[in-house]
C-alpha cells in the first residue's frame, strides 16, 4: 500500500510543472494595450471568432484547441516573431481554458521561455473591455 501511495504521490509531483502556467488578468493586460507595451498576442481563436473580435495587432493562428498535430503547427507562424523579440507573448483563446495551456505548452517547448509567456485569464469570453476589441482581418 505504502508502494502505490508514494507511487501516485511522485506522479502527482512531476506531473504539477507540466500543468502549470502564467496567467494575466484582464486589468493587467489592458493596461499593456493601452500604454503601447510591447507584446506579442498570439490568438488561437476559430477563424470566425477571430474575425468578430480579437486585439488589434494580433497574430491569428487558428491554432484552437491545439490538440492536434495540425492545430500545433499552426503556431509555428509564431516561433520566429517570439524568437526575434523579448517581448511578453500572451495567448488569447476563447476561455483561456485548454486550448490555450495546450498553446503555452507546445510554445514553450518550441524554445520560448515560459518566463515571458502568459495566458489571457478567462480568454476572450470573460474580457471585460470589448471596446478595446477590433474585428475584421
Amino acid at each position: 500500500m505504502k508502494r502505490i501511495i508514494m507511487a501516485a504521490v511522485l506522479l502527482l509531483l512531476t506531473a504539477i510543472p507540466a500543468l502549470a502556467a502564467n496567467y494575466v488578468e484582464p486589468d493587467e493586460f489592458k493596461g499593456w494595450l493601452e500604454s503601447g507595451k510591447p507584446v506579442l498576442i498570439v490568438d488561437i481563436q476559430p477563424a470566425a471568432d477571430f474575425a468578430a473580435h480579437h486585439f488589434k495587432g494580433a497574430i491569428e493562428t487558428n491554432a484552437f484547441p491545439a490538440k492536434s498535430d495540425e492545430e500545433k503547427q499552426r503556431l509555428d507562424k509564431v516561433l520566429p516573431l517570439a524568437n526575434a523579440s523579448a517581448a511578453p507573448l500572451v495567448v488569447v483563446c476563447p476561455r483561456g481554458l485548454g486550448g490555450a495551456k495546450n498553446a503555452y505548452t507546445y510554445l514553450a517547448t518550441k524554445g520560448v521561455s515560459e518566463e515571458r509567456m502568459y495566458i489571457l485569464e478567462d480568454g476572450i469570453a470573460g474580457w471585460p473591455y470589448p471596446a478595446l476589441f477590433v474585428t475584421g482581418r
